[in-house]
């Protein structure tokens, strides 16, 4: 798909787009552009776009998807309903998502760079905070947790001016991050010591408490 959008933009037939990419019609091109983008080639200009693009690490790949002011998600590709996340961003922005770049991406895979090379304790590139009232607050905690350090989820339920009842609430809002290792909610655990959930998977969690450590 991104081939095609590529072929389309440089003024290429959309017939050989549609071979190139293996498409059997016109119709069935314009089905998966529309499914996969949000719109139809032919209309995209007048759409706003967003940018995708793909970030090799030692935890594997990851997606960063932005504008040229700020990242609106960095996933592990491997992350459960990745691509519902994705389908909803795509709706709340409305707007369509291609493959390139944009200078927050540019930022953040030199950051991450950084970040793995343990040269970076905190990012810098700029973000865009997409939920509730309650999700932005939980997020914003978050961020004020020290690089190597842990809290539990009662703490940040305590941070927050919540009672400690509202863990459930608050790990909610951790689960809904859409800005992994940015926003980092990896370094809250149970208050047992035990890693609890991490969307992108358990052993994930781990190396990364462990890294910072």
């Amino acid at each position: 798909m991104g081939l095609a959008t590529k072929h389309i933009r440089t003024n290429g037939p959309v017939i050989e787009a549609q071979l190139v990419t293996g498409c059997e019609s016109d119709s069935d091109r314009r089905d998966a552009f529309s499914c996969t983008m949000g719109s139809d080639p032919k209309k995209r200009e007048q759409q706003i776009v967003l940018k995708a693009s793909w970030i090799d690490t030692p935890l594997g790949p990851m997606i960063a998807i932005s504008n040229e002011t700020g990242l609106y998600l960095l996933e592990f590709v491997e992350r459960r309903s990745l691509e519902h996340e994705i389908e909803k961003l795509r709706i709340k922005t409305k707007t369509t998502i291609n493959p390139g770049t944009t200078n927050p991406i540019i930022s953040i895979k030199k950051e991450l760079q950084a970040y793995f090379s343990g040269r970076l304790k905190e990012f810098k590139t700029p973000i865009h905070l997409m939920g509730t009232p309650f999700q932005k607050l939980v997020w914003e905690t978050l961020m004020k947790i020290p690089y190597g350090q842990t809290i539990s989820y009662a703490a940040e339920a305590l941070m927050l001016e919540k009672p400690a009842s509202a863990c459930r609430a608050v790990a909610n809002a951790n689960g809904a991050n859409k800005l992994a290792i940015i926003i980092p909610c990896h370094r809250v655990i149970n208050a047992n010591g035990q890693l609890g959930g991490y969307g992108a998977g358990i052993m994930r969690k781990k190396w990364l408490l462990d890294f910072e450590r």
